[in-house]
């Protein structure tokens, strides 16, 4: 393979600066390193990787098919059907209207998408867009909540419950209001976890469903400093949502990354229903149901784990069905005295057996089941995707990753299809991988390697070479490098233009 330049540039990002670097390093020859794009490269680029920010990368040079150069970009130029909320959820209807059996059908929330710019527009909205939504609310049922999501705002941003029409009307009079206070002076409210928007400034909504019956583990399970994990009567359920890494290739193929993340919320869950609202501003505390580490970086690392580790935990959902088993008392032989470490230990072990008979224990089939589940719901949201071809234009001379997150939600009942199932949240392009925390880091180092490795080196690597063959090789849910092939497409004729 020739040698050829790189150019990264990730000035807000250092973090994916140096994972990057050490990514390319790892290359034989190494790639010459530049962190700008000077005119005479631009006008002669040769063979030339753009691997930096979106707003860095000259998506002219992208496109470009001047003959004798060589371009590969880190980003899709147009990606929105994936990464907007709101274009999101169209994508996703448009799919299941020609495919209703889709995995999406039930691997989605449902979602409503709104689009305003002042409270006061959303009285018409009930008896338009929002008019099969509107008979639900209509029903007064107290287990059914929504959640408000601003289609373009990131990292917990705007995230609102509600479960009336009153509800959420006095929702956008609050960022309305929160923006004439803006004109004003700066205004933070510490009391909302910095989530406050601006309407006017962002006029797409989604309205989905929200999902009450979520998976609930104790992350005090996994202790990260060494230490016992608590006793069994002092675990809470906490709920968390799934950090997982994407990478598309070309046009396209797409691998998720086998180290998949946990995020859990800073307190145990407790159901919207059972909360009560602040009386000062009326609404509900949200730090039981908001998972995003943006959102608790006071904590640190203290709520991420690893999927893989969560093996052995209590799933804390709700009780298994059907009577609890008699426990056994302990053995010990007839008339023999028994000394209070003995009693103690019997105790505690007796208390763990009556925990595992009402609450199981997560499985490593579980987990391999939830990293299924995930592969083909994101095999199919790029197949939708593609179908919306306007709003997402896969290249074969770029490569991007995503970071995209899922909830588990859990169905204890003996004739549930699948007791866990992973739902689609949402898609993040450049996701905010400072957050996964420095215990942790080496899983962002393994998974930058790999994407130098499966989308950088084929790509620049001589026609009917090894790496080239091997790529081309892969099959649909093989697993190689920690990512697993779970789409393989060919779009935009033959040759991907």
């Amino acid at each position: 393979m020739e040698v050829f330049t790189a150019f990264v540039s990730w000035p807000l990002a250092p973090l994916t600066d140096r994972l990057v670097r050490n990514a390319l390093d790892t290359i034989s020859p190494k790639p010459t390193v530049v962190t700008s794009l000077d005119p005479d490269l631009v006008a002669s680029p040769g063979r030339l990787l753009q691997w930096a920010t979106y707003d860095a990368l000259d998506h002219d040079l992208t496109f470009s098919q001047t003959p004798g150069t060589t371009v590969l970009s880190s980003s899709y130029v147009i990606r929105k059907a994936l990464i907007r909320k709101h274009f999101l959820s169209r994508c996703v209807h448009n799919y299941l209207t020609k495919h209703p059996d889709s995995i999406l059908s039930w691997g989605v929330p449902r979602t409503w998408e709104l689009e305003l710019s002042f409270a006061d527009e959303l009285d018409e909205l009930w008896g338009d867009d929002l008019y099969d939504l509107s008979d639900e609310i209509d029903n007064d049922d107290p287990s059914k909540w929504w959640i408000l999501k601003p289609g373009m705002a990131d990292r917990g941003m705007g995230l609102r419950l509600f479960r009336t029409k009153e509800q959420l009307q006095a929702i956008f009079e609050e960022f309305e209001q929160d923006e004439s206070e803006e004109d004003d002076e700066e205004v933070q409210d510490a009391g909302r976890r910095d989530t406050a928007v601006v309407t006017s400034q962002l006029r797409h909504f989604v309205i989905q469903e929200y999902l009450g019956n979520p998976l609930l583990l104790d992350p005090a399970e996994v202790p990260l400093d060494g230490s016992q994990a608590p006793p069994s009567g002092d675990l809470h359920g906490h709920k968390f949502h799934l950090r997982v890494y994407c990478v598309a290739s070309g046009a396209i193929k797409v691998y998720v990354y086998d180290r998949i993340l946990a995020l859990f919320s800073a307190v145990p869950y407790i159901p919207p229903s059972q909360q009560e609202c602040d009386e000062s501003t009326g609404e509900l505390d949200l730090a039981a149901h908001l998972t995003n580490t943006s959102l608790q970086t006071d904590r640190g690392e203290a709520g991420v784990r690893l999927l893989d580790e969560l093996v052995g935990c209590h799933v804390l959902s709700s009780p298994a069905h059907g009577p609890g088993r008699q426990q056994p008392k302990p053995r010990r032989a007839m008339g023999q005295a028994m000394d209070p470490e003995s009693i103690a230990a019997a105790k505690r072990e007796q208390a763990e057996d009556v925990l595992d008979a009402q609450y199981p224990k997560m499985t490593s089939d579980d987990i391999l089941q939830i990293k299924r589940q995930i592969s083909d719901v994101l095999s199919e949201t790029f197949k939708a995707a593609v179908e919306m071809s306007v709003h997402f234009q896969p290249l074969p001379n770029a490569f991007e990753l995503y970071g995209i997150d899922f909830v588990v939600t859990h169905d204890p009942s003996l004739d549930a299809p699948q007791k866990f199932q992973v739902k689609l949240l949402e898609v993040n392009s450049e996701p905010a991988i400072e957050l996964t925390g420095p215990r942790l880091t080496w899983i962002l180092e393994d998974l930058f390697k790999a994407i130098a490795k499966t989308c950088v080196t084929p790509f620049f690597a001589d026609d009917g070479s090894p790496i080239r063959e091997a790529v081309q090789a892969w099959q649909v849910g093989e697993v190689r490098e920690n990512l697993r092939k779970c789409l393989d497409l060919q779009v935009r004729g033959t040759q991907g233009w």
